[in-house]
């Protein structure tokens, strides 16, 4: 289904807290409310502000935002008010298990009240179960694209009478190779639907899967694409591989809340939660090698506070929500990086504090300069009594001048320098701030 280049509207980096009503008002009919109310959602988020009402009008929408915003209730909430109006049944994609267990729980409870039963369809949960909770004729179907092909192919979901698909975060299903599943997926849903895209950012092939299965859709951009959490703050250690594992202990001991930790590989991961419960923490880690049930035991005890410290890989890098974690830790630094915005995005929800702390070994300067062109500002290095600081032994950055920089109040200006500064012996560099 083609369309014509997606309406762009209401794109700001913040909402201004004066301006923003409570829920009344953006079209929610009134037993939503109570139910917002009743679960005490007083104030709606920006993205939440902006997207409800083009979604209650049964417009297509890109909803870009950062992490930790309210995204999920941006379309849960219209979700439920137009199934209660009309017939069909809402269906949404999520990349990871982790995801699409809290998206069901979101829902569950504003479509119980309406008498309205939803299915959970994920990968590494008994087949029966779920072919059980499908029996019972859901209005809400939330899967994970492969758990989802594979009932189809077994009669057990038939989505013709799909009227509402929604495509939660977009993007990181492409970048784990969903698009074949998400193109097989909706080749069976009907023409004349619905159909909602939200994500933390929007590369171009999110804009082609638009283009190919929207019609008209609006975008709403509450924040540039790559933004990092608002009230987050952050460092960097540049440190050699080999002493990582001591500035990880000297960081734990600074920090008494809980913390997230990730590690680009299953098998780092393993070996740093040994290490970690070595150092007398109460430690678990979650990622693909870990049974369902084992994922959500770790995540449980994480938020019940009965483990300090999750250990996880990327694929739980949007599948976490817990509000209350004081720290985020990479302890490798991401492949891609606006996985970077993901990681950091675990802190600071809800309108939390939070801080992220990155160890960077000398050879990866280029990733670091990467990560602060997504992020659009630079990452203060840090500093500690005890640990030895390194320096990037490369210089081959850039020539030029670099489009922004740090301020120090907290916002972003053009940097007027043309000349890169330079390096300090431990890793400062000169005015506090690095080049690209």
């Amino acid at each position: 289904m083609m369309m014509n280049k997606p309406i762009n509207i209401n794109k700001s980096q913040s909402v201004p807290s004066d301006a923003i009503p409570g829920f009344f008002g953006l079209g929610i009919a009134p037993k939503i409310l109570d139910i917002l109310e009743h679960i005490k959602f007083k104030v709606p988020t920006p993205i939440q502000l902006k997207a409800i009402p083009l979604a209650m009008q049964g417009k297509d929408v890109i909803g870009v935002a950062q992490t930790g915003t309210g995204k999920t209730h941006s379309f849960a909430i219209p979700m439920i008010q137009r199934l209660a109006q009309r017939k069909g049944i809402g269906l949404v994609l999520a990349p990871t298990r982790e995801l699409a267990i809290q998206i069901d729980e979101a829902f569950v409870g504003l479509a119980h009240p309406f008498g309205m039963r939803t299915a959970c369809l994920i990968g590494g949960a008994p087949m029966h179960e779920q072919v059980q909770a499908l029996r019972k004729n859901p209005r809400v179907i939330i899967a994970t694209p492969g758990r989802l092909i594979d009932h189809m192919g077994r009669w057990n979901v038939i989505p013709n009478e799909v009227t509402m698909l929604v495509l939660d975060e977009a993007d990181r299903m492409l970048d784990m190779g969903f698009a074949p599943q998400i193109d097989k997926i909706l080749r069976f849903l009907p023409k004349e639907r619905q159909t909602m895209l939200f994500s933390a950012t929007i590369p171009k092939e999110i804009m082609e899967m638009a283009a190919k299965y929207m019609k008209l859709p609006v975008c709403v951009e509450i924040a540039p694409s790559g933004t990092a959490a608002e009230g987050v703050t952050q460092e960097l250690f540049i440190v050699k591989k080999d002493a990582k594992l001591k500035t990880l202990s000297k960081v734990l001991a600074q920090y008494h809340g809980s913390v997230l930790l990730f590690s680009r590989t299953k098998h780092n991961a393993r070996k740093i939660t040994t290490a970690i419960r070595g150092m007398g923490y109460r430690a678990a880690e979650i990622h693909s090698n870990r049974s369902l049930s084992q994922r959500r035991e770790s995540l449980e005890g994480f938020k019940a506070g009965k483990y300090k410290v999750l250990v996880a890989t990327d694929i739980a890098s949007r599948g976490i929500d817990v509000t209350g974690i004081e720290l985020v830790i990479n302890f490798d630094l991401p492949d891609d990086a606006e996985n970077y915005v993901h990681r950091i995005g675990r802190t600071g929800r809800a309108g939390h504090k939070g801080h992220a702390i990155s160890f960077a070994t000398p050879d990866q300067s280029r990733d670091v300069r990467d990560i602060e062109k997504v992020i659009r500002t630079t990452l203060p290095l840090a500093k500690h009594p005890e640990i030895p600081l390194e320096r990037f032994v490369e210089s081959a950055h850039p020539s030029g001048h670099r489009p922004f920089r740090h301020h120090p109040q907290g916002g972003q200006r053009p940097q007027k320098q043309h000349h890169r500064p330079k390096f300090h012996h431990k890793g400062t560099p000169s005015s506090s701030h690095r080049a690209f």
